[in-house]
């Protein structure tokens, strides 16, 4: 099945058809898996499986009430949005066992944000970072979440968004030499 049986798969969840999600599955939990090895393999030490990821991302993405689905890439959007959640929850909570916890390293892909000396950031860190981005440009930090959570490329990032891919390379470029700043020194501007 094509993207245009998946969309039509999604329109139908979106309209309250519980079978389409379960017919839709199939069909996209390799890709989902894909993203979440993707993640899983950044983290140091990290106790999560690929599958418990995609399952707890699956639980939540259940929980949605009726969004009104547009296409493939906003499906993926929205996954990579609970797959960030899944993790940055799990490092919570693994932080709060710990007594005062430690920092949960996450090396970084040079593909992702490239830069000399930044090739492992706490997850904590990385997602209050993205956050303190969406305030300043919301569709930078957007397309942050698309490209390292969701492992969309710059074509797919911008269907997702309905932005041309231009926008989305220059908002790139911009928000990773930003998270690169913020990430080196958490607590200067």
């Amino acid at each position: 099945m094509g993207d245009q049986s998946i969309t039509q798969l999604l329109v139908d969840w979106g309209k309250g058809d519980r079978s389409a999600l379960d017919r839709l599955m199939p069909l996209v939990y390799a890709e989902l898996r894909r993203v979440a090895q993707n993640q899983l393999r950044h983290e140091q030490g990290n106790t999560l499986q690929a599958t418990a990821l995609v399952h707890e991302a699956y639980l939540r993405l259940v929980d949605q009430d009726r969004i009104a689905w547009s296409n493939r890439e906003q499906f993926f959007s929205i996954s990579a949005r609970l797959i960030r959640r899944v993790l940055v929850d799990h490092a919570r909570e693994r932080n709060a066992m710990k007594r005062g916890g430690s920092e949960r390293p996450v090396e970084l892909d040079e593909s992702v944000i490239a830069a000399p000396g930044l090739d492992r950031v706490d997850v904590l860190a990385l997602d209050m970072a993205i956050d303190e981005l969406a305030k300043l440009d919301e569709q930078q930090a957007r397309i942050v979440e698309l490209r390292f959570f969701a492992g969309l490329n710059i074509e797919e990032t911008a269907a997702a968004m309905s932005i041309s891919p231009a926008t989305v390379n220059r908002d790139w470029s911009t928000a990773r030499l930003w998270l690169c700043l913020r990430l080196r020194s958490p607590g200067e501007g």
